[in-house]
């Protein structure tokens, strides 16, 4: 398994996602770490739906997707790793994956979140996630699609 990309985005599987990343990256396999999706079959079926049959599709809550990608099912497959938030992010990286960067696509709006980027607004729980993760030595990018100029989030969230 090679984990190709682990990305922030608040929407999960969308047309940046299945239009821009899947392609970006020949993803074989992609896999949603997020409890609250894990749970709603009709969000999973969605999911399946929007990507190509030919794109493997596994939605766990994230310890199970830490064991997942932890294990060797995904042995040799391109894998794009999608969370809903920082916390979902740290949480895969503390349960030993390992990732050169971090790609921070979307974090829409709602109260008490302060605009990084484009679509990235950040609460202060969302800072304190990402700068520990930077001290886990991941490099922080924000950037929706693969054709963006990447933006260097570490400098921003370091305050």
């Amino acid at each position: 398994m090679s984990v190709e990309l682990l990305r922030i985005d608040d929407r999960l599987i969308h047309g940046q996602v299945v239009e821009a990343w899947v392609p970006h990256l020949n993803a074989e396999a992609v896999v949603v770490a997020s409890a609250q999706a894990a749970a709603d079959e009709t969000q999973k079926t969605l999911m399946r739906m929007a990507l190509p049959d030919t794109v493997e599709l596994h939605v766990l809550a994230p310890a199970e997707a830490a064991a997942l990608l932890a294990s060797a099912v995904l042995s040799g497959k391109r894998t794009l790793v999608l969370v809903p938030s920082p916390r979902e992010a740290r949480e895969l990286v503390k349960a030993g994956l390992k990732v050169p960067s971090l790609n921070v696509g979307g974090l829409h709006y709602s109260a008490g979140r302060i605009q990084l980027g484009r679509v990235i607004y950040l609460s202060d729980e969302d800072r304190e996630d990402l700068r520990e993760l930077v001290q886990r030595g991941i490099v922080l990018e924000g950037r929706a699609v693969p054709s963006d100029r990447r933006l260097d989030l570490a400098s921003l969230i370091a305050a």
